[in-house]
């Protein structure tokens, strides 16, 4: 079983929303951190996107700030992602990854085999 899958990537267009799921198996929703990270084509790393604590406190990279939001719903075992008034550079590879303990390092989490996000303009 799969412990992190991400789905709900597609294309849209500038301005428009979407939501991505990370079905979450394994890990317990109440005692990891989880968060977010996308990537693209030439990046060099993956970039931080955002993450939520056990307790649900959010922070967000100052690229998103304001128009990403990130839950999680316990009885679906499931992180959501939601992206409001996106622009052509969120386009990436999005991730959710999980460490036990925040914030997120990367060589230590545990990930998620991305969903594709293409915002046209």
């Amino acid at each position: 079983q799969v412990p992190l899958v991400e789905s709900g990537g597609r294309s849209v267009q500038t301005g428009g929303s979407l939501r991505l799921s990370c079905q979450v198996s394994g890990f317990d929703l109440k005692r990891h951190c989880f968060g977010w990270f996308r990537q693209t084509p030439t990046s060099y790393e993956r970039e931080h996107v955002g993450q939520i604590t056990p307790d649900g406190t959010t922070a967000y990279a100052n690229s998103v700030k304001g128009r990403f939001t990130i839950s999680k719903e316990l009885a679906e075992n499931t992180l959501y992602l939601q992206m409001d008034k996106l622009k052509p550079e969120d386009t990436a590879m999005y991730f959710c990854a999980s460490t036990r303990t925040c914030p997120i390092m990367r060589d230590r989490a545990d990930w998620g085999q991305g969903t594709q996000v293409t915002v046209s303009s």
